[in-house]
């Protein structure tokens, strides 16, 4: 009979192996009560919050702390209880994990139509991750979690993808920046989206450490047509590109046992050959259009797709510079 009673009591209230998925946790109380005086242990990184049939109450951060009338401001007044009150008691306590939660992914599920100052209108498709933390546990508990037994991160992905989604729709929307000023400068849209976004995640209790955008892309079908756009613009210094791929192979030739000296022609020959090359080269200008210079965007093209081709430059490196010289060529 003692051991029935004392298993109605808890003296020890601690969340001792929370889960690293596991946002919010209530104490497991059951029909049990909690002593007056008892211990509560609150673990670096967390938070414990005092709730009386729904109402949040006393909030206590990481220590030990001594369950008392004078410890419990919030309940004893919620309870009506006088300041000599020892008797057991009844209440829900919940622990918050506070740690970082690091790397959550976002992403566009459908395309955003927008109207883009270079192509008219578009869809877009945008990707990246973010980090946040729990900040204000009451608030969380108040607009997101409720009276549950457990409250996951990957049950709060979905909420806060939606709220991302929404902002970035107004943004595309609104910005009047064009795709490829978008594309190029993801690190200036990621500080506009994490400025936006930063109100949005507090009224949700929590705070957004980091936003970022990794990519901005068109649909498969307009990307295509914006390549063959750009091919036709290659096309167009179809000599310089010729000369220009055929200069860049002579050194990677050499380089090989197979290259120039394995079809026969030997170190001279393929010193005469480069020779031959650079001399066409200088001569090139002179025969080519006014139009075309070092600054002309479609010459830049063809000579990135040079390099991609040769392997000399990524295929990321030929991206970005890609988006940097494209305005230059569509008008």
């Amino acid at each position: 009979m003692f051991g029935f009673i004392r298993k109605q009591f808890i003296d020890v209230i601690e969340w001792p192996n929370p889960g690293d998925d596991t946002l919010m946790w209530r104490f497991p109380a059951e029909d049990q009560e909690i002593q007056t005086g008892a211990t509560l242990v609150v673990r670096e990184s967390q938070q414990a919050l005092f709730v009386d049939e729904g109402k949040t109450a006393d909030l206590f951060g990481a220590g030990t702390h001594l369950l008392t009338t004078q410890t419990l401001p919030l309940l004893t007044n919620l309870k009506n209880w006088d300041k000599f009150f020892a008797s057991p008691f009844k209440s829900d306590v919940y622990f918050f994990n506070l740690r970082q939660q690091l790397g959550r992914r976002w992403g566009t599920a459908q395309p955003v139509t927008v109207r883009d100052s270079e192509f008219g209108v578009v869809q877009l498709r945008a990707f990246g991750m973010y980090d946040y933390r729990i900040s204000d546990p009451a608030k969380l508990f108040s607009e997101v979690t409720g009276v549950v037994a457990q409250y996951s991160r990957e049950a709060l992905d979905e909420p806060l993808r939606n709220v991302v989604m929404t902002r970035l729709a107004s943004v595309f929307g609104s910005s009047g920046i064009a795709f490829l000023d978008m594309a190029a400068n993801q690190v200036l849209l990621s500080q506009k989206m994490a400025e936006l976004l930063a109100p949005d995640f507090a009224r949700l209790g929590l705070t957004l450490e980091r936003f970022s955008v990794e990519s901005v892309t068109l649909p498969e079908a307009i990307q295509k047509a914006l390549d063959e756009r750009i091919s036709m613009g290659v096309v167009g210094d179809l000599n310089r590109y010729t000369q220009y791929q055929a200069a860049s192979a002579i050194p990677l030739a050499a380089q090989n046992e197979g290259g120039l000296a394995g079809i026969g022609a030997g170190v001279g020959v393929g010193a005469a050959i480069g020779q031959a090359m650079a001399t066409n080269m200088n001569a090139a200008p002179a025969a080519a259009p006014q139009t075309t210079g070092n600054n002309d965007p479609q010459a830049r093209l063809a000579q990135l797709k040079a390099l991609l081709d040769q392997g000399l430059i990524t295929a990321e490196d030929y991206e970005k510079a890609k988006a940097e010289v494209l305005k230059q060529l569509i008008g």
